[in-house]
C-alpha cells in the first residue's frame, strides 16, 4: 500500500498500471482490498486507484466523537486525485454500494474531474426511516462489540444466499477485511450513510457515460432499483451480473470485469 496525506490524515491506497486513471471506492464495511480482482484485470491497461477511506483498511483519521458525511469523504477524495495531479486528466469513478453514494457526492461538488462513472449495487435514493434505524442499532451494537457486530450484520446480506453458504474462502476473505477495519471509523461511516442526501434528482443532470453493475440476487438493493437508477441518468448503461449478490465484483469477477472493460473501452 501506498500513503498520502490530505485533510489531515494519512490515507492507504493501491496504485498499480498506468494509462486513464480510474478511481475505485469500496463498499461498507469493507476496504480497497475488496478490489483484488478488479486491479488485476485492468492494471495493464489503465491506472488503477483504490483508497481506503478514512477509517477503514489502513487509513486512519476517522472522526470520534461524531458522525461523518458523504461529502466529507467526497472532498477526501477530490483533495487525493488532486494532490496525484490526476484533475488534469479527469478520472473514472468507480464506487460500490457506500462507494457509489460517495460517487454522487463528489459527482455533486466536483464534476469537472469526472469523465465516467461506474455505479456498482447501490442507489440514489436515501435510507427509509426504518433503514435509519437499523443502521443506528448496527451503530449501537458497534459501540458494544466492536467489528464483531459489522461482520455478523453485514455477511449474509452481502453475498447471495447460495454464494454465502458455499463460497465458505469468500467469506472468510470479507470476514478478514471487515475486522481489519477500525470501529470509529465503521461508526461514522454508518452515521454518514444513515444521513446521505436523496442523490435522486442528480441523476438527470449527470452529464458524462454511466454504468450501472447490479447483482441479479442483491439482497440489499432490489435489482429493478437499479434499473430505475439507470434509465433516469441520460447517457446510460446496465449490466445485471449473474450468481452474484451485493458484492457482484467479488461473486462473478469475470463477469463484472468484461462488463466494465467494455465500457472503458467506449469511453472517449
Amino acid at each position: 500500500m501506498n500513503h498520502i496525506e490530505i485533510n489531515g490524515f494519512r490515507m492507504a491506497y493501491r496504485d498499480e498500471g498506468s494509462g486513464p486513471a480510474l478511481l475505485l471506492v469500496h463498499a461498507f464495511p469493507l476496504a480497497a482490498l475488496m478490489w483484488n480482482p478488479q486491479i488485476e484485470a485492468l492494471r495493464y491497461n489503465y491506472r488503477v486507484l483504490a483508497p481506503d477511506l478514512r477509517g477503514f483498511g489502513q487509513s486512519k483519521g476517522a472522526p470520534t466523537g461524531r458522525f461523518a458525511s458523504v461529502e466529507e469523504y467526497a472532498d477526501d477524495l477530490a483533495a487525493f486525485v488532486q494532490k496525484l495531479g490526476l484533475d488534469r486528466e479527469k478520472i473514472v469513478f468507480i464506487g460500490l454500494s457506500m462507494g457509489g453514494y460517495l460517487a454522487f457526492a463528489f459527482y455533486r461538488k466536483y464534476a469537472p474531474l469526472v469523465r465516467g462513472l461506474v455505479l456498482c449495487d447501490t442507489r440514489s435514493e436515501p435510507d427509509t426511516e426504518a433503514a435509519r434505524q437499523n443502521r443506528f442499532r448496527l451503530i449501537e451494537d458497534l459501540r458494544e462489540r466492536g467489528m464483531e457486530a459489522a461482520a455478523e450484520a453485514n455477511l449474509p446480506k452481502l453475498l447471495a444466499p447460495e454464494n454465502y453458504v458455499n463460497r465458505d474462502d469468500l467469506v472468510a476473505d470479507l470476514s478478514r477485511i471487515i475486522y481489519l477495519n477500525d470501529t470509529e471509523g465503521t461508526i461514522a461511516a454508518a452515521g454518514a450513510l444513515a444521513n446521505r442526501p436523496d442523490s435522486t434528482p442528480l441523476l438527470a443532470e449527470i452529464a458524462v457515460p454511466a454504468l450501472v453493475i447490479h447483482g441479479k440476487d442483491d439482497q440489499l438493493i432490489p435489482l429493478e432499483s437499479a434499473r430505475k437508477m439507470a434509465q433516469a441518468i441520460p447517457d446510460w448503461q446496465l449490466s445485471i451480473v449473474p450468481r452474484a449478490g451485493h458484492l457482484s465484483n467479488l461473486e462473478n469477477p469475470e463477469f463484472f470485469n468484461q462488463a466494465l472493460e467494455t465500457f472503458l473501452k467506449e469511453l472517449k
